[in-house]
């Protein structure tokens, strides 16, 4: 893997046609937009980020075929397309699709890049009906304030532990509830320079809500939800990202812009920390408004 890792970096440094050539990796405001285009640039080994600004996706490569992880929303899922064109890529060897939560934001370009690409999304039982669908239901605390998205084909279950194996590619599973029902975190080892690191594409942890659902009056949904930070504090995670950029001050991480480590092994623990602090927010807000 690293050879290859090496290997595409100089093709991508060198080919002369390719537009990522020509310009320079941008470094995206913490506050873009969905659909701010990004530059698609290199993360770590055979990992690629080939999202917007504003909201994430990552292309994990083989020559066996790759791996997309979520597709941006509707709107942003051609950008996507270019970006993994750009990088000297073909859509058409993406041979599985996974994502973190079914939410417009993330899910909202699966439908075209499964169509591109023919590959079939993997999603958690929870997810599923809403990938198929568009369309939450209530066990999603933010329904009332969720847009539709176009519906998925070709969805395949996968539980909690479970593996995406394609090659020497193999992503596992971690079943993190609580932003959604169906939210699904990965963790997968990529290799570079001789250094092995443990990737972790970990869910939005928010607890954020339409109106009218409170998290302090469903008892078992908070109870899953400290489940899932607690879990999270506790995954395999050198290399953390977000499916929004800044959650995990992404930008700030990236070279050649970087003004703080990629790596790094407290990451996910702080992440789940920082979530804690929120929730708590949220459930004493809850409680002074009762």
């Amino acid at each position: 893997m690293r050879v290859l890792a090496v290997a595409l970096l100089l093709a991508f440094v060198m080919a002369p046609a390719s537009a990522a050539t020509k310009a320079k990796p941008n470094r995206c405001a913490d506050d873009a937009g969905w659909n701010d285009r990004a530059v698609p640039r290199h993360v770590y080994g055979n990992t690629w980020y080939v999202g917007t600004c504003g909201i994430s996706a990552l292309l994990v490569t083989s020559k066996a075929g790759h791996v997309l992880i979520d597709a941006g929303t509707e709107d942003a899922a051609s950008q996507v397309e270019a970006n993994i064109r750009t990088l000297g890529f073909r859509v058409q060897d993406i041979r599985a699709i996974v994502g973190s939560h079914a939410h417009g934001d993330h899910a909202g370009g699966l439908a075209q890049l499964q169509k591109a690409s023919s590959a079939p999304v993997y999603a958690r039982a929870a997810a599923l009906s809403v990938l198929s669908t568009g369309k939450a239901d209530r066990s999603d605390p933010q329904l009332l304030a969720l847009k539709p998205f176009p519906a998925v084909a070709k969805l395949e279950p996968i539980e909690d532990g479970g593996h995406v194996r394609g090659g020497p590619i193999d992503l596992v599973a971690h079943a993190t509830p609580g932003h959604t029902p169906g939210g699904s975190s990965w963790t997968w080892r990529e290799c570079e320079n001789g250094r092995c690191v443990d990737m972790a594409y970990v869910d939005s942890l928010t607890a954020v809500s339409d109106d009218v659902y409170r998290y302090s009056d469903d008892a078992a949904y908070l109870a899953t939800f400290r489940n899932t930070l607690d879990a999270v504090a506790k995954l395999p995670c050198d290399v953390l990202v977000t499916p929004h950029p800044s959650a995990s001050d992404l930008w700030a991480r990236l070279p050649p812009e970087s003004s703080k480590p990629l790596i790094d092994a407290t990451a996910c623990r702080a992440y789940a920390e920082s979530a804690t602090l929120r929730l708590d927010a949220r459930l004493a807000k809850e409680a002074k408004a009762k």
